[in-house]
């Protein structure tokens, strides 16, 4: 039996309340900024209180008007795109990955261990490594500007593929023989049998991969020349950019409070799977 000491604990406490108050004070000063007009967030210190222009600042933002702001586009459109984008990279990459698994495991093929660590080395490669000839190839397609060029290219995982292979691997033979005797098909063991119990593995990959597809900001980046492609994170870069307007932070603020709003939620409303889904793939 471990003793509690209440000194201990409110040292530990202590250090887990400024841990917080660390993270939690940008956040604090972008919502304040948010509420302001562009001629106090520009004063020298910065207001520290909550203002009252929020429902302004946001409504301008969200609508593109009147705002002075560098890109003309309405950040409702940027959101649309970085949501159309991170939810087709996990979803592409969750289906790949099971098929691949599943293949990689259950299939005698020859050379399926040469094949998987071909797939696995693919992990040493940077994204910038390989981002130029990629973007050849999307160029050549026809598919920039568009939301596969967006997403295509990042469905691809060898960490998905390793993760969803260690848990079939840890999926009884006997499953796999009484599904045979059934008189089951590879795909009907496969939609029956393995889906049904990879529901946590798959919820944690989707909320880690959600998350990478929204914070994509290099790829993007070189993807979308045109305004109405930019998702969210290429939008604040948009909004900032440029030597001869002056910058209207309060507004700069409004965009990045709503660009951390979808991948917070997605956290926060599967964060049982999430952790679920990752003790699971641990065992």
């Amino acid at each position: 039996m471990v003793e509690r000491q209440r000194g201990l604990d409110l040292l530990s406490h202590a250090v887990l309340l400024l841990g917080v108050a660390v993270i939690c004070f940008p956040l604090y000063l972008a919502l304040a900024a948010s509420t302001h007009s562009a001629q106090d967030v520009a004063q020298m210190p910065s207001p520290l209180g909550l203002g009252d222009q929020a429902w302004t600042n946001f409504r301008s933002v969200l609508l593109a008007e009147g705002t002075g702001l560098n890109s003309q586009q309405p950040v409702w459109r940027m959101l649309w795109v970085s949501t159309v984008t991170a939810l087709l990279v996990p979803v592409g990459k969750i289906l790949i990955s099971l098929l691949s698994a599943f293949a990689i495991v259950y299939f005698r093929l020859r050379f399926r261990k040469t094949v998987f660590w071909a797939i696995f080395v693919t992990l040493m490669l940077p994204v910038e490594v390989r981002i130029v000839p990629t973007y050849q190839v999307m160029a050549d397609l026809g598919l920039v500007n568009t939301y596969a060029g967006l997403t295509v290219p990042l469905m691809a995982s060898a960490t998905a593929t390793f993760l969803f292979r260690q848990f079939f691997l840890t999926i009884p033979d006997e499953l796999v023989e009484a599904a045979r005797m059934d008189g089951a098909s590879p795909l009907r063991f496969f939609w029956d049998v393995l889906l049904p119990l990879s529901r946590t593995c798959i919820a944690a990959l989707f909320v880690i991969q959600f998350i990478y597809g929204w914070n994509q900001y290099l790829w993007p980046l070189l993807m979308s020349t045109r305004e109405d492609m930019y998702p969210i994170v290429v939008g604040i870069r948009s909004l900032v950019a440029g030597a001869d307007a002056q910058v209207q932070w309060n507004l700069v603020m409004v965009t990045a409070l709503l660009a951390l709003l979808p991948p917070a939620l997605v956290v926060l409303l599967m964060q049982k799977w999430f952790v679920k889904g990752l003790v699971d793939t641990e065992k």
